[in-house]
């Protein structure tokens, strides 16, 4: 395992001061996470970045790729409403044929609130402009914060008046650049040849979840198949039929997946990038008005905190993992390629109610790779 070089004590105590500054609880987090979560999360492609770990006749697990899944859910675990947390350790992906650190180290803060804590468009630039400074304070000068929100694209496909599968289909893949592209290579045409799952997921389709897992089983014992670890019967069933649901969806017009691909080339300063997305909605769009209105909230304060020159606002910004579903950005380096963020960053509702917590639940939260901020780093 390639395992990153070590900071200079003091470049990164002033990369550590802003999240010390926080007034953030300092905790930690297990260095083995659940794999199948994660995979929910990410998505199988993601498999091949993970280290897997599997103990005899256990189920399977892997080194944490990143804390802010393991912070969610101790987060729930202790009962608590609202909390702020920081953290400081090694996270750990593969990068199969590269020549990329495998372990390396990750700063970053969580923030969780309920429904009338805070405003979301101001802890949003709060964790933004904290991840900034950090950043900024490894020495680089050459640093662009780029901004997205995978809600703005979600109230943008709102206006396409698309089936209800579809809509959701895209909203799901919103931060998943492979994904979303696949989608909008059928457009026009029908099922999405080859990705259906076969008979086996139309059988599948319309079970009970007991049934389905149980009809796998057999399936599995004719074929003399014995399963090790990873996914249980239950949710490769699951995830057949979904496919197959997926495959057999109306695909996107021509036109439609036009006016998408459009919205998602918008890529500019936040004020133009921002009126180029409303030109791109048309003349009515109230959910689009909305999320633009609390964007102009955002930008007014981060523009005092964060130089407004240093500020790029691109629509198909995302992140590997997709549960993100409102702000996104990314720390940017001119002297790394784009795919090597200095610091990230987003918000991600949704993802504590399917950790088991209640729909008024907020979080928002950031990451910055000390390696990269360093001056005198990763090149």
């Amino acid at each position: 395992m390639r395992t990153e070089p070590r900071v200079p004590d003091d470049a990164l105590a002033a990369i550590r001061a802003p999240f010390a500054a926080a007034g953030a609880v300092s905790v930690d987090a297990p260095i083995l996470q659940p794999l199948g979560l994660l995979l929910d999360l990410a998505g199988e492609a993601m498999r091949a970045r993970l280290f897997v770990v599997q103990a005899e006749g256990g189920a399977e697990a892997c080194l944490r790729p990143d804390f802010t899944v393991a912070i969610a859910r101790q987060h729930l675990e202790g009962g608590a409403a609202g909390g702020r947390y920081t953290y400081e350790g090694k996270a750990f992906r593969a990068s199969p044929g590269g020549d990329r650190p495998e372990e390396f180290l990750q700063l970053g803060l969580e923030r969780f609130d309920v429904d009338g804590a805070a405003a979301p468009p101001a802890a949003d630039v709060e964790i933004a402009a904290l991840a900034w400074a950090a950043a900024a304070a490894g020495g680089r000068r050459d640093l662009t914060l780029w901004l997205g929100d995978v809600g703005l694209f979600g109230a943008f496909i709102e206006d396409l008046a698309l089936p209800d599968a579809l809509a959701a289909r895209l909203k799901r893949v919103a931060g998943r650049p492979r994904l979303l592209q696949a989608e909008l290579a059928r457009a026009g045409g029908g099922a999405a040849a080859g990705r259906g799952g076969g008979e086996l997921a139309a059988r599948l389709a319309g079970l009970p979840e007991a049934q389905a897992a149980e009809l796998l089983r057999e399936v599995w014992a004719l074929a003399g198949v014995e399963p090790v670890g990873g996914r249980g019967p239950a949710e490769i069933a699951q995830r057949l039929v979904r496919r197959a649901e997926a495959a057999r969806a109306p695909a996107l017009a021509p036109e439609q997946a036009e006016a998408v691909r459009r919205f998602l080339a918008i890529s500019d300063e936040p004020q133009a990038a921002l009126a180029q997305v409303k030109a791109a909605a048309g003349a009515v769009s109230p959910a689009v008005d909305a999320a633009l209105a609390a964007w102009r909230t955002r930008l007014a304060d981060l523009t005092a905190r964060v130089p407004g020159a240093r500020l790029r606002f691109a629509a198909a910004l995302g992140h590997a993992f997709d549960y993100y579903d409102g702000l996104t950005f990314e720390i940017r380096s001119a002297a790394l390629d784009g795919d090597r963020p200095v610091a990230s960053g987003g918000r991600y509702d949704g993802l504590l109610a399917r950790l088991g917590g209640t729909a008024d639940m907020r979080a928002v939260g950031c990451v910055v790779r000390p390696w990269r901020a360093y001056a005198g780093g990763e090149a």
